[in-house]
């Protein structure tokens, strides 16, 4: 048995995007706070996100509305309370945002008067979207990490994994109480400890269950499959958001082209040249995005196609390059120049609208633990998620998560020592290539039978795919030295059952789930709800 390397703190934060940086800069001035980033700090969801943050600034717009333009978006799924906490908080999450240092975009009006410029987006009635030009998620994370790096009571690792939570079922304690986590430092290639009197997994979402995504790497679900691990309950996994058009290069994963340029007079196109959206609704290339993202789904399996091509080479040159240059620079970086050609896209799996469940104070089942951002089910999102609510969230529950750990922090009780990691019985692998294997397979009997399309046999038959692998990568876990990959892979297969299992559960199409054998909505529907069997 290895002597683990060990760290002591109030805080352990897992995650280090929008959410976890957020809760951390509110905690520190108080408590001793420990980030744990699975990357280099900058890298997550994050900073790619595109668009801006939601929020009332202008006096023509409200509260009520925001409010009212969520649930719809939401299909009637939402959590009302949820939905008006989050709007309610969310001009004071913007300004804190402010005093941070995000830059937002500002304009002078007629008297002069400096006032931040605020976009629409699709699903707001009103302009509420605060902005960074269309960089938002990256200001934000540069701010934020400039921040954390500057405080003396923020202590940060990165290149850490989260292995597990340590919960009282192993150490012959409460069992609804976090002591601390294993974690595993990548550079040195061993897991080490931390002790913690709270824990707060800020991990996003995991969107890279599927073949083709939006996000970076990082996005794995592990926060998700660990509070599962732990005891947690888990809500409306069923409910991915696909973007329509993502870019097909090898050379250019998860590179998103914008719905604009399908405003703009794009036209999608089969690979033998010929439109197909005006097949599937009346306002073609410009129906909603989950009309758009079901179309070219059902013509690539009609077809067999790798991919479909987004085209708006009949377009004057000068206004392709004027009105989208960064797609113009980044798909000639790969040999597409979209002035003579069509794009070839593919639809991309891009949020996790469900997650494990907490109440406002971002709580989970388990009472130290809490769960913010995308990883965590709070009932803002429903069935869909509207544009520009997610970093808002991130923002509105590290505030009331804080607000809650550091009502607690002088009357929690001191930390037990906790069992180091035992490798005494493990192996060294030399079979990397069947996690890489398990890995392809994983995502591709996903993104074909528990995509954008499902029926009920496809999702029979994913489920007996994931059980089958779940049993051979539980049994590798066993045997040999936890590594990155694997560690990735075990948290990936649990989310895919987890998502399987509500999307079986749901016998309806509302929202981001549409099922074949369930073409309708049924008039009284509710979140989809799993239960972990926490009895070994």
């Amino acid at each position: 048995m290895t002597q683990a390397k060990e760290y002591l703190c109030d805080v352990l934060i897992i995650g280090s995007g929008a959410a976890g940086l957020s809760l951390a800069l509110q905690l520190a001035d108080k408590a001793s706070v420990l980030v744990l980033s699975k990357g280099p700090l900058r890298e997550g969801s994050t900073l790619y996100a595109q668009g801006g943050i939601a929020a009332v600034f202008d006096e023509n717009d409200s509260i009520a509305s925001h409010v009212d333009d969520t649930l719809v978006a939401g299909a009637g799924l939402c959590d009302e309370a949820a939905v008006q906490f989050t709007a309610g908080n969310a001009k004071a999450a913007m300004e804190w945002l402010i005093a941070q240092g995000v830059p937002f975009d500002q304009y002078k009006d007629e008297d002069g008067s400096l006032k931040y410029h605020l976009t629409r987006e699709g699903g707001h009635s009103h302009r509420r979207i605060l902005h960074a030009a269309d960089a938002t998620g990256q200001a934000v994370q540069i701010t934020l990490v400039d921040q954390v790096k500057n405080h003396p009571n923020i202590q940060l690792l990165e290149n850490y994994n989260a292995i597990d939570l340590i919960n009282g079922r192993k150490i012959g304690r409460e069992p609804k109480r976090c002591y601390g986590a294993y974690v595993w430092n990548k550079d040195a290639a061993k897991v080490e400890l931390v002790r913690a009197r709270f824990i707060a997994l800020a991990t996003g979402g995991a969107s890279k269950v599927y073949l083709y995504t939006s996000n970076p790497d990082v996005a794995s679900g592990d926060g998700i499959a660990m509070a599962w691990r732990a005891g947690c309950r888990v809500a409306n996994m069923e409910f991915n958001q696909f973007h329509p058009t993502s870019l097909y290069h090898p050379d250019a994963p998860n590179f998103l082209i914008t719905e604009a340029m399908r405003g703009e007079g794009a036209y999608l196109k089969r690979p033998d040249g010929s439109r197909f959206m005006p097949d599937f609704d009346e306002r073609a290339e410009l129906a909603p995005r989950d009309i758009v993202a079901r179309a070219i789904d059902y013509e690539m399996k009609r077809l067999g196609a790798n991919c479909v091509y987004l085209d708006i080479s009949h377009k004057p040159k000068d206004f392709v390059i004027e009105h989208f240059p960064t797609i113009y620079a980044k798909c000639l970086s790969v040999g597409i120049d979209i002035t003579r050609q069509p794009i070839p896209v593919v639809p991309a799996a891009h949020y996790t609208c469900g997650g494990v469940m907490t109440n406002l104070n971002g709580q989970t089942d388990i009472s130290n633990l809490y769960a913010i951002g995308e990883v965590a089910y709070t009932g803002l999102h429903g069935a869909n998620r509207m544009a520009s609510n997610s970093l808002l969230e991130c923002v509105v529950f590290a505030q009331a998560a804080a607000s809650h750990i550091l009502a607690q922090l002088d009357s929690s009780s001191e930390l037990p020592l906790l069992p180091p990691w035992d490798d005494s019985r493990v192996n060294d692998s030399d079979e990397e290539v069947v996690i890489t294997h398990n890995w392809h397979e994983l995502r591709l009997f996903m993104w074909d039978y528990v995509g954008i399309v499902r029926t009920n046999k496809r999702l029979e038959r994913a489920l007996h795919r994931v059980e089958l692998l779940q049993r051979e990568i539980q049994e590798y876990y066993s045997h040999f030295r936890v590594s990155h990959n694997l560690l990735e892979l075990r948290n990936l297969v649990q989310v895919a059952e987890l998502i399987i299992r509500c999307a079986l559960q749901r016998k309806e199409s509302r929202g981001l789930h549409y099922n074949l054998d369930y073409p309708d909505t049924q008039p009284h529907s509710k979140p989809t709800v799993l239960k972990p069997n926490t009895s070994v």
